[in-house]
């Protein structure tokens, strides 16, 4: 079923709404195990739908009735449509894959929700098909597969890491690379850890622990701690990348604003033949001493026009966690542009409401 399609089903009709005059959306669906799918558990989708679009939907059998304006209804009819194709496709929607599907469909009502659902990446160790979710996701595999080196640029939450890690892993899982290395610079966060204890690796470690936490969503632990052991897969802090020249090799650096502009150097020169670098950062969240310049700001300017180099930037909408996620960097952005705000002893709040 196509927009078009879906948008001649408008008719008059008033069974939604006793007190409504608008003109209805119908949509009627030929799969009744896929409808019930569509409409999530105890109508979640539906009420998902509803309240980011201000309509109202109806469910008589395997029909659905949305009122609301003409523009929001062509927007849910498309919206489910798209859904509905891609249940049909063996594509199974989970709650924020309807809310990722708005966000989309908000920002360019010309893209096929499928060109981007359905390009797998990885299928994880739980059985969980891991793809784009938003436009930028998108642009950020296609980068991957087609440049050697790929930054990417933006906000928490937004799948840089994530997506990079899962390519390594297909990419290593199909014998294109010998081996994936991840790295991260060991710059503390604002506060103190102090000195602690065991051997050089023992004191990292609590650095490297998230990349090592998104390894295991993806394999199972027993094979993770294989490939760990044989050197297939190597968690490392960027120090340890000095001095070495890293060939058939599928290379994450990841916190990248942390780096100095030396160290940034330093790991773009370690890509050796049949390798692959893709570097993460946000920009917005540098830990290093006051005064020292950032690798990852300095290269997104020094290198922003090479050739065989791709920059890929991020923001609010590609946010892929809690939906509270997105409000927080949205009012966190808001703030730093120059909203005014007053003191009050003990707290701080907007000036109006």
């Amino acid at each position: 079923m196509n927009a078009s399609e879906i948008q001649s089903r408008q008719r008059t009709n008033r069974t939604i709404s006793p007190s409504s005059t608008e003109d209805s959306l119908e949509l009627h669906f030929d799969d009744p195990r896929l409808f019930t799918e569509l409409l999530g558990q105890q109508d979640r989708h539906l009420r998902t739908i509803e309240q980011a679009l201000g309509v109202r939907i109806g469910v008589n059998g395997s029909t659905l009735k949305i009122a609301g304006g003409h523009e929001e209804q062509a927007l849910v009819g498309k919206l489910l449509g798209e859904l509905f194709d891609l249940l049909k496709r063996g594509y199974s929607i989970y709650s924020g894959d309807v809310e990722y599907s708005i966000r989309i469909l908000r920002a360019d009502r010309n893209v096929d929700l499928k060109d981007i659902f359905l390009d797998q990446v990885y299928i994880s160790a739980h059985k969980r098909v891991i793809s784009p979710k938003s436009l930028n996701q998108k642009a950020y595999v296609e980068a991957i597969r087609k440049y050697d080196i790929v930054f990417g640029i933006g906000p928490a939450g937004t799948g840089k890491t994530y997506l990079a890690m899962a390519m390594a892993l297909a990419a290593l899982m199909k014998n294109q690379v010998m081996r994936m290395v991840l790295c991260r610079p060991a710059v503390e966060a604002g506060e103190k850890l102090g000195f602690l204890p065991g051997d050089l690796a023992e004191k990292v470690n609590p650095y490297l622990r998230p990349l090592y936490d998104a390894l295991h969503d993806m394999v199972d632990f027993d094979r993770a701690r294989r490939m760990l052991e044989r050197g297939t897969i190597e968690v490392a802090p960027l120090a340890f990348m000095r001095g070495r020249t890293l060939n058939d090799s599928f290379i994450i650096l990841d916190e990248a604003q942390n780096t100095t502009s030396e160290q940034m150097k330093m790991f773009l020169t370690r890509l050796g033949y049949g390798s692959k670098a893709v570097i993460t950062g946000d920009v917005t969240q540098i830990d290093l001493p006051s005064g020292k310049l950032s690798g990852l700001k300095e290269a997104r300017t020094v290198l922003a026009n090479t050739s065989g180099i791709s920059f890929v930037h991020f923001n609010e909408r590609d946010v892929v966690r809690h939906r509270l996620v997105q409000t927080v960097i949205t009012a966190y952005e808001s703030f730093n542009s120059g909203a005014v705000f007053e003191e009050t002893p003990g707290a701080a709040k907007p000036s109006s409401d």
